[in-house]
């Protein structure tokens, strides 16, 4: 019975130490992040931002709620209707994911074109290079 005791307060305590190391990790990790990152947001920014953000929020051509508000305006339209709840946040997820996939091939795309002009300066380079 003592060894049980004494088992599960060594296994607590090498958890706990654990942990500690992990929280010191995460509090470095977001002082590098935040002592390396370049922005600066000065009190005058704010409304721009604001309105640029939900500019942006409905740059897509889409039915499905984009904003807070829109959400909670949603949720307000098919209160006591929850059959048509789920099927409201089914579409809209349908539509998002959709949208993401779209973004991953657009990037994907991108980065070939990259990659395939960084691999045609590259040759050209070399071919210079060797003329030399």
């Amino acid at each position: 019975m003592i060894n049980l005791i004494s088992n599960t307060i060594t296994r607590v305590s090498s958890l706990l130490k654990g942990l500690q190391v992990k929280r010191f990790l995460a509090v470095v990790m977001l002082g590098v992040l935040l002592l390396t990152t370049n922005t600066y947001v000065t009190p005058g920014d704010n409304k721009a931002l604001g309105k640029e953000v939900r500019d942006r929020a409905h740059l897509n051509d889409t039915q499905r709620p984009r904003t807070v508000g829109e959400w909670q305006k949603e949720a307000e339209e098919v209160k006591g209707n929850p059959v048509e709840r789920i099927k409201r946040i089914g579409e809209d997820s349908a539509e998002a994911f959709r949208d993401f996939g779209s973004g991953y091939v657009e990037g994907a795309k991108k980065i070939g074109e990259q990659a395939k002009n960084s691999a045609v300066d590259a040759g050209k380079e070399a071919a210079k290079q060797v003329r030399r």
